[in-house]
């Protein structure tokens, strides 16, 4: 038997997280023993919100990458909230960026002529981009969300293979997150904005050359000589499936966390301060103080505002 999560619980748990991150950085300036009290709750239904959605992603989805990264956001989540409330202020930095990102992304998943806008842009230069590499597949309405948002590829034999984007191809997750950090922290306008425009350019182009492959390698069949062990291993009663299943589920998902690496380190040599950030997930994850803005420093990547700062 599966557990079947309602389809609004992730919604409001996320409209709750936000707010109770939101109300902790309001909090922090005037009363920061409420607002670590407020901003504990708010990691740990933060927490929920990622086990909540671990069913959907491991198994619904049949995403590995995804499915393990929301089940350690538990724990780590939990943790977070425990060492904010003891004491470790820097974490209020963290619950901001949290709160942004939030901010950001949300509603982009409420407001439907936002949503239906960025998932058509992006669907449209994804075509533009398969038909410039040679390739002609019918680019239609989606019938599952009424979108301009679906590939077609007939193959010799008139079998068609069909896939259409939603809201998580736009790359919005990804730019929320560096939204989110770089509103959070202490800089100058002038550096966030740089550092904003260069992350959102950086992700977007990368993004949909992702959509592109993607879609090229399911209409495609590039990877099915790995049939067996991948119909095997997630259960796939479709064999054409498979190629989808490795181009997205794996390789891509794979490469965007060497991406966001990438381009957090871009980020930072505008706006070191973000690494403050990071040292606090780097401790969370290992139990180890880092200093990473040092490293910087010595390797020269600090840029400096036009006051100096």
């Amino acid at each position: 038997m599966t557990a079947v999560v309602p389809e609004f619980l992730p919604d409001v748990l996320a409209w709750v997280v936000v707010a109770a991150f939101v109300a902790t950085a309001a909090l922090e300036r005037y009363d920061r023993r409420r607002a670590r009290a407020v901003g504990a709750g708010a990691w740990v239904a933060f927490g929920a919100f990622w086990g909540v959605l671990f069913p959907q992603f491991a198994f619904g989805m049949k995403s590995f990458v995804e499915g393990a990264l929301s089940l350690a956001a538990v724990p780590l989540c939990l943790y977070a909230g425990y060492q904010l409330y003891a004491g470790r202020d820097s974490l209020f930095l963290l619950s901001r960026a949290v709160g942004a990102m939030g901010l950001i992304y949300l509603p982009f998943t409420t407001v439907e002529p936002a949503r239906e806008f960025l998932v058509e842009a992006v669907s449209y230069q994804t075509y533009l981009v398969i038909e410039a590499l040679g390739y002609d597949p019918a680019f239609t309405v989606a019938k599952e969300n009424g979108y301009h948002s679906a590939f077609i590829f007939t193959d010799e034999t008139g079998h068609q293979y069909y896939t259409y984007l939603v809201l998580a191809c736009t790359g919005i997750g990804s730019m929320s997150i560096f939204g989110g950090l770089i509103a959070a922290v202490d800089a100058s306008l002038g550096r966030k904005l740089r550092a904003f425009a260069l992350a959102v350019g950086v992700i977007w182009l990368l993004n949909v050359a992702r959509n592109v492959f993607i879609a090229l390698a399911f209409g495609n069949q590039w990877f099915q000589f790995f049939v067996d062990p991948i119909t095997t291993l997630v259960g796939y009663s479709q064999p054409g499936m498979v190629s989808f299943f490795i181009a997205d589920r794996v390789l891509s998902q794979l490469l965007a966390l060497v991406a966001l690496v990438g381009i957090l380190w871009l980020v930072v040599r505008d706006v070191p301060e973000v690494l403050t950030i990071v040292e606090d997930v780097a401790y969370l994850v290992t139990g180890n103080e880092y200093d990473l803005r040092r490293t910087v420093v010595a390797d020269g990547g600090t840029r400096r505002d036009d006051a100096g700062r």
